[in-house]
């Protein structure tokens, strides 16, 4: 099934204490496509600058990945820079310059009106659902980021798109800011309350948890011997997660547990490297045998 991305394709300067790349590629758009591409076509909808060239163009190529609805602006692309300290888990943000995307109004190609999946990206809510406004049909499901930028400064129409969508991913501290809830388990209640029937918490170096009507699921991260950067890793968890989904073609209990996995998977290979350097040259048979041990350590067989 075709697979609509809305969001950022951009430049990151970012440190690490393992190292540091300056104007690497990065954006929402640009891992959740990467990563999704290995499952099915993806459609992208963002702006760039003039100073986006050939090089950055180079890492969609020969992939699955339809840029007709990337949009080239003059001016310079957005542009982020921030900072990780040991513990990985979150970054500081140094400087943002959004540049062309400060007037980012996403308008959908006709073609990529008819998209059978629809990720929202975190954009502001009022675009989100504009986005949605936009498609001539309703997709077969409709999946959000958010964070906590808008939860507090757009509740409104952030609440207007969320009775739009099936599927919210965010981190730990949005569904507690979202929901008012501590606990996952309640938080999950009141999301279904607002609209989405799915809800996948990601707890970055400790793992990701499901809820879904039919039941809840959690899977540890893929255990590394290192991480380099793990910019783009909750994005690069979003494509393999509604890649797969696109690609099965159901959204069934088994079927999230077995998305849940594969998005986990192509986080993990993402924070191997800096920037989309790993992503870029992944395999799928790299991707598949590192599926296969993951599924093997989580299996708990009946005594």
């Amino acid at each position: 099934m075709s697979l609509l991305v809305v969001g950022s394709v951009a430049f990151d300067d970012v440190e690490t204490p393992l190292g540091r790349r300056e104007r690497a590629l990065g954006g929402s758009a640009t891992y959740f496509s990467l990563s999704a591409s290995h499952s099915t076509d993806v459609r992208v909808v963002a702006v760039v600058g003039e100073d986006f060239g050939e090089r950055e163009m180079a890492a969609f190529k020969d992939r699955r990945i339809d840029l007709e609805g990337l949009e080239r602006r003059p001016g310079r692309s957005f542009h982020w820079k921030g900072a990780y300290a040991w513990d990985f888990n979150e970054a500081k943000t140094l400087e943002t310059h959004l540049n062309v995307f400060a007037d980012f109004h996403p308008r959908l190609p006709e073609t990529y009106r008819r998209s059978e999946c629809l990720f929202l990206g975190n954009i502001d809510p009022a675009l989100q659902l504009d986005v949605v406004r936009q498609m001539e049909s309703r997709p077969r499901w409709i999946a959000l980021d958010t964070m906590n930028y808008w939860i507090s400064g757009a509740r409104e129409p952030l609440e207007r798109v969320l009775r739009e969508v099936d599927i919210l991913l965010v981190n730990d501290a949005e569904v507690r800011s979202l929901t008012g809830e501590r606990q996952n388990a309640k938080a999950y209640q009141r999301v279904r309350e607002m609209g989405p029937s799915i809800l996948v918490v990601k707890h970055g170096e400790f793992g990701v948890s499901l809820f879904t009507p039919e039941g809840v699921f959690a899977a540890p991260a893929y255990p590394l011997e290192e991480v380099v950067d793990p910019t783009g890793a909750g994005d690069t968890f979003a494509g393999g997660f509604l890649g797969f989904l696109a690609r099965i073609g159901r959204m069934d209990f088994p079927v999230l547990k077995h998305a849940t996995l594969a998005g986990s998977v192509m986080a993990s290979f993402t924070v191997e490297r800096f920037s989309t350097e790993r992503l870029e040259t992944v395999t799928p048979s790299e991707i598949q045998k590192r599926l296969t041990l993951f599924s093997d350590m989580i299996r708990v067989e009946a005594l």
